[in-house]
C-alpha cells in the first residue's frame, strides 16, 4: 500500500509545528498511522547538519549551506519518508524541499537551477501529494519567534533567544531576506496549484486546523 506525503511550508513563526501537530492527532482519530518529521532532522546525520549548520558560527559559503542542507534530506528521504510511506502512513513534513528553494534559492539569491539539481538528489524524485503553505507577513512572524526584538530593514536584534542560537540562523537575517522568502513561496505556489494549497496563518489555530483537515480527508483510503 502507498502512503500519503503532506509538507507544511512558510516562514518562520508561521505555526508550522502547530499544524502538524493537530494534523496527526486528525489522522490517528481517522484510524491513520501518522508519522511526523522535520526536515532537516529525523535521523542521526539528519539531526547532526541541521544543529550543526544553524548553530555554526563561522560564516560559510552559501553554496556549503546548500548542500548540506540537502545532504540531510537525502537522508530523512531514505531512512524514514519513503519506509513509512511504503507501509501506507502519512508522512507529514514540517518542511521539505520547498524550502530550500525559497530559503537558498529566493532568499539567499543561488542560481534556482543549482537549487533544484541539489534538490533532485536529496529527493530521489520523491515530492508531496499536498502541500500547505502558511502565509504570514514576515514581521509576524519574526514577531511571534522574538517577541522582545526590535528589527529594521535589513537586521533583526536577537533579544530573548541567545540560548537558541541553532534557531537564529535564518531569523537574524531580518525582514528584506524574509519578505524575499514569502515572495518565493508564493511564486512556487502559484506554478503548482494543483499541489499547493495557501492558507492565511493570520487566523486562529483552530480554524486553520480545520481547513487542513478538510484538504487532507478526501485524499485518505475509502475517503
Amino acid at each position: 500500500m502507498s502512503g500519503l506525503f503532506i509538507t507544511l511550508e512558510g516562514g518562520e513563526g508561521a505555526g508550522k509545528t502547530t499544524q502538524s501537530d493537530a494534523l496527526a492527532r486528525h489522522l490517528e482519530s481517522a484510524g491513520c498511522t501518522a508519522v511526523q518529521v522535520h526536515d532537516p532532522g529525523g535521523t542521526a546525520l539528519s539531526d547532526y547538519i541541521r544543529q550543526w549548520v544553524k548553530a555554526s558560527k563561522p560564516r560559510m559559503s552559501l553554496e556549503a549551506e546548500l548542500l548540506l542542507f540537502t545532504a540531510a534530506r537525502a537522508q530523512l528521504v531514505r531512512d524514514v519518508i519513503q519506509p513509512w510511506l511504503e507501509k501506507g502512513a502519512v508522512v507529514i513534513s514540517d518542511r521539505y524541499a520547498d524550502s530550500t528553494t525559497a530559503y537558498q534559492g529566493y532568499g539567499r539569491g543561488l542560481p534556482l537551477e543549482q537549487v533544484r539539481a541539489a534538490n533532485a538528489i536529496a529527493t530521489g524524485g520523491l515530492w508531496p501529494s499536498l502541500t500547505f503553505l502558511l502565509d504570514l507577513p514576515p514581521k509576524e512572524g519574526l514577531r511571534r519567534e522574538q517577541p522582545q526584538a526590535s528589527f529594521d530593514d535589513e537586521r533583526l536584534n536577537p533579544a530573548g533567544r541567545a540560548t537558541e542560537s541553532d534557531k537564529r540562523r535564518f531569523e537574524e537575517l531580518g525582514l528584506s531576506f524574509h519578505t524575499k522568502v514569502r515572495n518565493g513561496y508564493h511564486k512556487l505556489a502559484k506554478a503548482e496549484p494543483e499541489r499547493w494549497v495557501v492558507l492565511d496563518a493570520q487566523q486562529p489555530v483552530a480554524a486553520l486546523a480545520t481547513q487542513i483537515w478538510e484538504r487532507v480527508q478526501p485524499l485518505l483510503p475509502g475517503a
